[in-house]
């Protein structure tokens, strides 16, 4: 009854005029950015945030708003994905498999609107899962202490290894690249100059969006110039937009498994829609075989699972966000660092302390997941137009929302060659297989990290036993240690296999 109450007072929250029109707006937006070959949720967020942050909205609403932007384009993803076989991003590969295959068999409409129905599904049960098990999380993370954070902040890094498969070293260096960014500036303990090289700009620290355009929306400005003249999309026929019952009960089991286990791993630091949307294909297709299994030739299961999955995971990864204050993903990352911005501190007193946004970010998610769905039906036609954009006017577009944004932070000329500079650092990061989500994640958490370690040393007199004195550091210690080893397990194990 607590739980209903609170989510009563978030949706007396999400229902103002502003609210709803944000809501709309951000999933309206974001399915545009999302249906954009490349962009993707996490680049459309980092390009959209300095126009929240510009418009001094209330702290709740810039948050509604750019969760909008993260869930619709998670829908939006879809989209390239099945009539041009171009995933929108990371999490929407698994969707070509089928759904491409689907459009080419006129079945365009069809597909789209199965994917549809499975993001809203999944959406919608994973929100509902949030809502019953944050506020638990919150109330037993209330219990951390400086030195329980320091050990969680461990193992969110030692999970970043999940974000690239087979590459924890460049993963464990662009973690350490994203600490190093966020040591840059005076000392809050000593008052020191920390790698400020005497520029008045940096003695406050490197602006967290600064940093986001720069690496994100610059090196993807510079990827899609490289890729200018190398490609050329062909939509394919869309036909009727439709989905049939016999279609929705033939993956209602396919829908809820997939549903379950996107959120599930969408709560574990470091995972993402990509990971969620692999494990439930393959989990499907592995139950479906020798089945009547049609995988990767348009079979409606194979569309349905990473749909409700990837969509599932998003609402996920709020649940770390909003209660341990560590991101469940990357694009969480961002917004978690739109907190910091409004001087709002993320983790378990967030729901105590400010529950209009806790709840009224929780409340939007049910209002976002609806307007979704009522939306991507019939608007199928218009999304579909946005992907014939030619990157002559497309490159140039996102250039004015990144200069204008970032601009009008501070209004010094500084940031914009700073981000310039970072952007082209992170294109050639980007080159050699680097992926951006574990710099961000140091960034963001290299403060709050810094600042629970001078608070535990001090608690300690300076013994870093503190760090592994009790039953919850060494559960999290064992935990780190678990995530870290078992990807290279796994590998031996698999060395073994093929040799023998």
């Amino acid at each position: 009854m607590d739980i209903l109450s609170q989510l009563a007072y978030g949706f007396s929250v999400a229902l103002t005029p502003l609210n709803i029109g944000l809501v709309l707006a951000g999933c309206f937006f974001g399915t545009l950015i999302g249906a954009l070959p490349g962009i993707g949720p996490i680049n459309g967020v980092a390009i959209l945030l300095p126009i929240a942050y510009a418009m001094r909205l209330p702290p709740e609403s810039a948050l509604i708003l750019l969760a909008g932007i993260y869930y619709g384009a998670e829908y939006g993803g879809r989209i390239s994905s099945i009539l041009l076989n171009v995933p929108g991003d990371a999490g929407a590969i698994m969707t070509t498999l089928d759904g491409h295959p689907m459009a080419k068999k006129g079945e365009g409409g069809r597909a789209l609107a199965i994917s549809a129905v499975a993001s809203f599904i999944g959406g919608t049960t994973a929100i509902v899962m949030l809502t019953i098990f944050a506020p638990l999380l919150s109330r037993f993370a209330i219990t951390f202490g400086p030195q329980d954070y320091v050990v969680l902040m461990v193992f969110a890094f030692t999970c970043l290894a999940t974000m690239v498969g087979s590459r924890p070293l460049k993963t464990f260096m662009g973690a350490l690249i994203g600490l190093m960014l966020a040591t840059v500036g005076i000392d809050s303990g000593s008052g020191i100059m920390r790698f400020t090289l005497d520029i008045p700009n940096l003695f406050d620290g490197v602006d967290f969006l600064v940093v986001i355009i720069g690496l994100f929306a610059i090196s993807e400005v510079l990827v899609l110039l490289e890729a200018w003249a190398r490609h050329e999309y062909h939509a394919t026929k869309v036909g009727r937009t439709f989905i049939s019952w016999r279609d929705i009960m033939f993956v209602k089991w396919v829908l809820l498994r997939s549903s379950i286990s996107g959120f599930l791993i969408g709560v574990l630091p470091g995972t993402g829609a990509s990971i969620a949307s692999a494990v439930a294909y393959g989990t499907e297709k592995r139950l479906a075989y020798g089945k009547d299994e049609h995988f990767g030739q348009g079979d409606i299961r194979g569309l349905a699972a990473p749909e409700a999955a990837n969509n599932a995971s998003a609402a996920g990864a709020m649940v770390p966000m909003l209660t341990l204050g560590i991101p469940g993903s990357g694009t969480t990352a961002i917004l978690l660092g739109a907190l910091l911005m409004f001087n709002i501190t993320p983790g378990p007193l967030l729901f105590t302390q400010r529950p209009e946004i806790a709840w009224g970010l929780i409340a939007s998610m049910y209002l976002g997941n609806v307007a979704l769905l009522v939306m991507n039906l019939p608007m199928v036609g218009l999304f579909v137009k946005l992907l014939s954009i030619r990157q002559a006017y497309l490159v140039p577009f996102i250039l004015l929302l990144t200069f204008v944004g970032v601009y009008s932070i501070h209004g010094t000329t500084f940031d914009l060659v700073f981000m310039v500079g970072l952007g082209i650092c992170g294109y050639v990061l980007r080159k050699l297989k680097f992926s951006m989500a574990p710099i961000i994640l140091g960034v963001v958490l290299g403060e709050v990290l810094e600042d629970n370690l001078r608070r535990a040393l001090s608690i300690s007199a300076g013994e870093w036993s503190i760090l592994y004195n009790s039953g919850l550091t060494l559960s999290l210690w064992v935990a780190s240690v678990v995530v870290f080893a078992a990807p290279l397990v796994l590998n031996i194990y698999k060395r073994r296999a093929v040799e023998t």
